[in-house]
C-alpha cells in the first residue's frame, strides 16, 4: 500500500490550528454579477487574457482595504500594528488540487483586475514549476521537520513573519498580505465560509463562490440574474461590524460599476 504524502498546507495547519479562542466576525453578500461580467468580457477581447471575477473581486478589495484604513492590522504581544500596504494573497491550486499555496499580489488597491491577473498567473506559475524560492525553502523545512516540533517553531515563525514581517521558516514577512482570496467557486461551491491560518496573522479573509443565476427584485420586478455569493471571515479584535459594512459597501459597489477599477 502506497502511503499518501501530506500535502505541506495541511502539515501546517494541523501545527497551527487549536480550538478556537479568538473572536471571528462572518459577513455574507450576494451581487450582482451582470456588469462585472460584461465587463470582463470586453477586457478578455482587448487584452486576449484570461480575466475572472477573482481577479475583479481582488482589485475591489484592495481598493476597499485602503478606504478603511483600520482594518490593516494584525496582534503583535497582545497590541494592535498598523499594515501599511494593501497586499491581497490568492489561494492557488499547485496540485490539481491536493495542495494550495499562496500568491501574494503586492499594491493591489493600485491594480486594474488586468494587472492582479497578469501578477498573479506568474505567481503561480513560479509556484507550479518549481520556481519560487520561498516555497521551496519552507516546504523543504517543513517536510523534513519533525511533526513535535512544528508547533513551536511555527509558533516562533508566526511572531517574526506574521507579526513583524520578518522572513521566517523561508516564508517572507506578511505571507498573506493584508487579505486573503479563496475562489471557491472553482471547487464546485456556491459559498464557504474560510477558516483564517493564525500563522499568518491576516486579519480578513474573503471566499468567493460561484455566479449563479438568481432571482433579482429591480423595482417592482422579479428577474433572473447572474449573482455573485461573498463570505468574508474576520478578526474581531481588529474588524468591527462597522468596518466590515465599510468594505462590503466599498466592493459591492465597484462590482456593480467594475469600469472604475480601470
Amino acid at each position: 500500500m502506497t502511503r499518501r504524502r501530506t500535502p505541506i498546507r495541511r502539515k501546517i495547519a494541523v501545527a497551527t490550528w487549536r480550538p478556537s479562542r479568538d473572536g471571528r466576525i462572518y459577513a455574507r453578500m450576494e451581487v450582482d454579477a451582470t456588469a462585472s461580467l460584461a465587463y470582463l468580457e470586453r477586457v478578455r477581447a482587448e487584452s486576449g487574457e484570461r480575466v475572472t471575477i477573482t481577479h475583479v473581486v481582488g482589485a475591489a478589495l484592495g481598493r476597499a482595504l485602503r478606504e478603511v484604513p483600520e482594518v490593516r492590522a494584525r496582534v503583535v504581544l497582545g497590541r494592535l500594528v498598523e499594515l501599511d500596504t494593501c497586499d491581497v494573497g490568492f489561494a492557488v491550486d499547485i496540485e490539481q488540487g491536493s495542495d494550495l499555496a499562496p500568491v501574494k499580489v503586492l499594491d493591489v488597491d493600485r491594480l486594474t483586475p488586468l494587472e492582479v491577473a497578469r501578477r498573479l498567473d506568474a505567481g503561480a506559475a513560479g509556484l507550479r514549476d518549481g520556481e519560487d524560492l520561498a516555497y521551496r525553502r519552507s516546504s523543504g523545512v517543513v517536510r523534513l521537520m519533525p511533526t513535535w516540533l512544528m508547533r513551536p517553531a511555527l509558533s516562533f515563525a508566526s511572531l517574526l513573519a506574521g507579526g513583524l514581517g520578518r522572513s521566517a521558516l523561508g516564508q517572507p514577512g506578511f505571507p498573506l498580505g493584508t487579505a486573503f482570496v479563496s475562489n471557491v467557486g472553482t471547487l464546485g461551491l456556491d459559498e464557504a465560509f474560510l477558516a483564517p491560518l493564525p500563522f499568518a496573522r491576516t486579519p480578513v479573509y474573503l471566499a468567493v463562490g460561484a455566479v449563479q443565476p438568481r432571482p433579482v427584485a429591480i423595482g417592482d420586478e422579479v428577474v433572473v440574474r447572474p449573482v455573485l455569493v461573498l463570505v468574508a471571515t474576520a478578526d474581531h479584535r481588529i474588524v468591527d461590524g462597522a468596518h466590515a459594512g465599510r468594505l462590503a459597501s466599498i466592493v459591492r459597489d465597484l462590482l456593480l460599476d467594475p469600469e472604475r477599477l480601470g
